[in-house]
């Protein structure tokens, strides 16, 4: 094999691991007391890439994987066991900052420590055959402790989309979209390397290599996310309080649905919904009600969320803005619908539809 570019390969990804690690640990933000869950976050980050260019300055140095190939393929699942952990969860706090508790943490490192003394016994107690079941015992063990962190991480981010979508008519949730994709990625990625560790030696370069678009991505996407994180968390923040609240819904529910339709429907008569920033506990706080009231009549009722019900009151507003004003440009139709983005409603009424905007007023005068 040609030992140059297993080298190189890994001196790149190193170079690059250290630089993120950097960044992760000692990069300033904001001085405001809501970005220290996002510090805590992308210090735990920073830790991992610390642990993984560890793993990787050994195979640099000393070239461990040609001459202890089998204590090499233990290391890395070692370091990848720990690593997983560590990535599940800094993502887990940016979308509960009490999710990272001292008995957790505890038990965790517990689990990384068993996995790590029976990876060393296997390979001191374990002869040839044997041996190499037992790796393969510990990669499928890796791979199961993998999706789990993964599998709780999902729950975690669609949670946090449910309560953006039952409380806020904006799409929220998009700022979050890159942890999601990010978790699928890291599972294709964690099983891919808990493969390509058993790679023959020519090609363990493609092991390395593998890895750098994987952290740019990550870098790229927390450098992106300082940019929202505030509008995100202040929500997360506000309503983790009152998610803890169980109020109970009156006795006489299908009376007291007839009073919200009744004020809403003068509330939809105003166009109330085509303020911008509008929130389910603004509009009850309007019609004098209670905001779990309100969400359950409109789920009860129309079976959407809060932002669906709402983006679907303003696109029929705008049609009917489209229709009557052919002197407004498609972009002020929909900032005088609600939309904060442009993009966004292009978006959505594209959906409904199945044509843009632009298109759709083209068309009005033919529809029947």
């Amino acid at each position: 094999m040609d030992y140059a570019i297993y080298e190189y390969s890994l001196g790149i990804a190193l170079t690059l691991m250290l630089f993120f690690a950097a960044y992760f640990l000692a990069a300033k933000t904001p001085e405001k007391p809501i970005f220290n869950n996002y510090v805590r976050s992308r210090r735990i980050m920073g830790v991992a890439l610390l642990v993984l260019s560890a793993n990787y300055s050994v195979h640099l140095f000393s070239a461990f994987r040609f001459f202890h190939p089998d204590v090499a393929i233990l290391m890395n699942l070692s370091t990848y066991f720990l690593a997983y952990w560590l990535f599940s969860s800094a993502l887990a706090t940016l979308l509960d900052r009490f999710y990272l508790t001292r008995q957790r943490f505890l038990r965790h490192i517990l689990y990384w420590l068993l996995f790590t003394a029976i990876s060393c016994a296997i390979f001191a107690f374990f002869p040839g055959t044997m041996q190499h079941a037992g790796m393969l015992f510990m990669a499928l063990w890796l791979l199961a402790y993998g999706v789990f962190l993964a599998r709780k991480l999902i729950l975690t981010y669609r949670r946090a989309v449910r309560l953006f979508d039952d409380t806020y008519s904006e799409h929220i949730a998009v700022y979050i979209r890159w942890m999601s994709i990010f978790t699928w990625w890291a599972i294709v990625y964690g099983v891919s390397c808990g493969l390509l560790t058993f790679l023959p030696d020519q090609y363990v370069f493609l092991w390395v290599l593998s890895s750098i678009p994987f952290y740019i991505y990550l870098y790229w996407s927390y450098m992106n996310y300082l940019l929202f994180y505030e509008q995100v968390e202040s929500i997360l923040e506000k309503e983790k309080p009152t998610n803890q609240i169980k109020e109970k819904m009156p006795h006489d529910t299908p009376a007291y649905h007839a009073i919200i339709e009744k004020k809403l429907a003068v509330w939809i008569g105003k166009h109330g919904y085509a303020r911008p920033g509008l929130t389910i506990e603004e509009l009850a706080n309007t019609l004098g009600t209670n905001r779990t009231y309100l969400s359950a009549y409109i789920k009860t009722t129309y079976h959407i969320s809060f932002r669906e019900w709402i983006a679907g009151l303003r696109i029929e507003y705008a049609k009917q803005m489209l229709a009557e004003h052919p002197e407004l440009t498609v972009a002020a139709v929909s900032e005088a619908s609600g939309f904060l983005s442009l993009s966004y409603f292009t978006k959505i009424f594209t959906e409904k539809e199945g044509c843009a905007p632009s298109r759709w007023r083209k068309a009005y005068p033919n529809r029947g």
